[in-house]
């Protein structure tokens, strides 16, 4: 007893001592608990839409009006033609198309049943269903309220068409942003770990008082990983492919060019956490904290467009979400280096930012 109490009592005093872990264990899940509840939310909102109106009656202006108004949805734009509103889907620019045929008004009043054709942009399987979803309800609303009105029964059936992930298998949303957070852990918790070992052992020192640069040094750490990066995408690349039969439908260089340039990124900043982490441990801290809020500030699991306004101005500055973007347009859409180019700009501008941070923040000397 003797014994546990007298290291209990030199744990506690270990960890008291050290300032860092101890901020990091009473900041740490004060600022999760405040921040990451209200961005990680698996309601859909701010669905984009996509509306086509080949009728432009007084009927199909009320229709629009109760789908926007219903909170759930944003008007991306009105298309003069449904090649015009997919293009707009191939860019990302919405979610959903509705589509209002000619004698919408018509029909319903002399037929008593009209119908209405919904496109779905199904590589988000969860958001694809859900938007669905919610428009049928409103539909449904929609049908009372002319029951009402004109005192008969009245249908209105919408006929959804759902694009590139048309069986709706969530499998194929999750397992590219997996691959993501298999290639970032590579990226940014070995080589922070790596380098922080050294700390400890000692050995850093022996190379600290040599005259080599500080690029060079951290160049010989971080090349490492890099090639141990592109080697653990490969591999889940192929396990994707083995047991879920997932292929990209782009060139496979697509992903592989952007992910050279996203691990240069990711380890800078797996050096910048080992500058300022003394040990291991203090390291596993940090980068347990803030590999949780990148993940779950990505996309990975909640959309970026049904997160607060202030969350989504933070998920710009996560290197994490233009990955997983890119793997899921790639994988799922066919995406070509020119489709994906404004993402690669912005993550190369990250890599030499981080990298310049992890140069800069690195000490030879205590």
């Amino acid at each position: 007893m003797k014994i546990l109490k007298f290291l209990l009592q030199k744990e506690f005093i270990q960890v008291f001592r050290n300032k860092i872990i101890l901020r990091m264990i009473f900041f740490m899940p004060i600022f999760q608990l405040l921040i990451l509840p209200w961005a990680a939310t698996f309601e859909q909102k701010n669905i984009l839409l996509s509306i086509i109106d080949n009728d432009h009656s007084m009927a199909s202006q009320k229709l629009i009006q109760k789908v926007i108004s219903s909170g759930y949805f944003k008007l991306a734009d009105y298309s003069t033609s449904y090649t015009e509103a997919l293009k707009a889907v191939e860019r990302n620019q919405a979610d959903l198309i509705l589509e209002i045929p000619h004698n919408f008004e018509n029909d319903f009043i002399n037929e008593h049943k009209s119908e209405v054709m919904l496109s779905v942009n199904a590589v988000n399987g969860q958001k694809a269903g859900l938007g669905s979803s919610y428009l049928g309800q409103i539909l449904s609303g929609y049908n009372k309220e002319l029951i009402q009105q004109e005192k008969t029964f009245v249908q209105i059936v919408s006929k959804p068409y759902f694009q590139y992930n048309t069986e709706m298998n969530y499998q194929n949303f999750m397992v590219p942003g997996i691959l993501v957070m298999l290639v970032s852990i590579v990226g940014g918790a070995l080589s922070s770990l790596n380098i922080v070992k050294e700390k400890e052992t000692g050995t850093i020192d022996q190379i600290n008082v040599t005259p080599i640069p500080k690029l060079i040094f951290i160049l010989g750490k971080l090349i490492p990983f890099w090639v141990m990066g592109l080697v653990i995408l490969t591999l889940g690349m192929f396990i994707s492919w083995l047991i879920y039969g997932l292929l990209p439908l782009g060139h496979f260089m697509v992903i592989y060019i952007f992910a050279f340039f996203y691990l240069i990124a990711f380890t800078g900043f797996g050096v910048i956490i080992s500058n300022y982490s003394n040990t291991q441990q203090q390291a596993i801290f940090l980068l347990f904290f803030l590999l949780v809020i990148f993940f779950l500030l990505s996309g990975l699991y909640t959309p970026i467009s049904s997160m607060p306004k202030w969350a989504q101005i933070i998920t710009i500055f996560n290197p994490v979400r233009y990955f997983i973007e890119v793997m899921r347009m790639v994988y799922m859409k066919g995406s070509t280096l020119l489709d994906i180019s404004t993402h690669l700009y912005v993550i190369i501008i990250f890599a030499i930012l981080i990298n310049i941070g992890a140069i800069l923040s690195y000490k030879k000397t205590n």
